[in-house]
């Protein structure tokens, strides 16, 4: 679908969150003040200057508002489970469009929960800063991953700072399509997110398209980048992308990070046997 500008777009139903145009992209019609801090560089790893605070920003969120419109997540490869095919807890580089470090991931599961589950398990995600706080905890309960079971569908709860609700990721029952549905921390509904039929393809990216609440106009979308015949045939380990509108609200920029997350393990993340799910089934 076409996509339109955030400058022109007010979301039906976004309630607090519509997209509305501002000066420059800036969200919430301030000004945000200019980073003092020159990038840092870590283990030769360039980390995102660390911005100033913002008044009503969850404390680490600030790096999302600085006119970014594009996350791309980096998921690091694992030499063990590639060598043994133990599963190992995930862990992943979240980046600006520069290439910067904005994010760290990990996994925080157990042994047992990891090799048992699979893809299914339950999960604690943990995004640290460059200053190593942990400012976005993401929630996995464990449930079904196939729409034979509507009661009992996929789920993610966003905090930011940890114990602080923000945003929910709830699937919604389809028999063709994965959907998804974004909401703010009193469950109303943000955003919409609606995956391909087939979430497989070959030498080529695979599209979730996110889209306003009654689904007319989409805002953004989550795209699994295609690695290579070699890392996609022998290794579970992905590159995805995120874009949202510049002047979208912090707290449910955090929340599609956590909805990548969520797609990742339900579609992409191999099992003992490397199957991949090709769908809804």
């Amino acid at each position: 679908p076409n996509y339109i500008s955030p400058t022109t777009l007010n979301v039906t139903g976004a309630g607090n969150y519509a997209f509305q145009a501002q000066p420059m992209g800036v969200p919430g019609g301030f000004v945000v003040p200019p980073v003092q801090n020159q990038p840092t560089m870590t283990e030769g790893t360039i980390w995102m200057p660390i911005p100033p605070s913002i008044p009503n920003c969850p404390p680490g969120l600030e790096y999302l508002t600085q006119q970014i419109d594009q996350v791309l997540i980096h998921q690091q490869l694992e030499l063990l489970e590639i060598v043994t095919g133990f599963e190992t807890s995930n862990k992943y580089e979240l980046k600006n469009a520069l290439g910067q470090r904005v994010y760290f991931a990990a996994e925080d599961t157990d042994c047992l929960t990891r090799n048992c589950c699979g893809p299914s398990r339950p999960f604690t995600m943990r995004i640290m800063d460059n200053l190593g706080r942990e400012v976005i905890t993401l929630q996995r309960p464990l449930r079904c991953s196939s729409c034979c079971c509507p009661c009992c569908l996929q789920e993610l709860e966003v905090q930011a700072p940890p114990g602080t609700t923000v945003g929910y990721v709830v699937q919604n029952w389809h028999a063709c399509l994965p959907k998804f549905t974004i909401q703010d921390e009193k469950r109303m509904d943000i955003l919409k997110i609606v995956g391909p039929c087939v979430v497989c393809s070959c030498c080529e990216d695979v599209n979730f398209e996110v889209k306003s609440v009654d689904e007319t106009c989409a805002v953004g979308r989550i795209s699994k980048q295609w690695t290579g015949f070699v890392k996609e045939m022998f290794t579970d380990t992905d590159n995805f992308g995120i874009s949202f509108p510049m002047d979208l609200d912090v707290k449910m920029k955090a929340v599609m990070i956590g909805a990548c997350f969520l797609i990742d393990f339900m579609f992409f993340e191999h099992t003992g046997n490397k199957h991949q799910q090709s769908g809804v089934w």
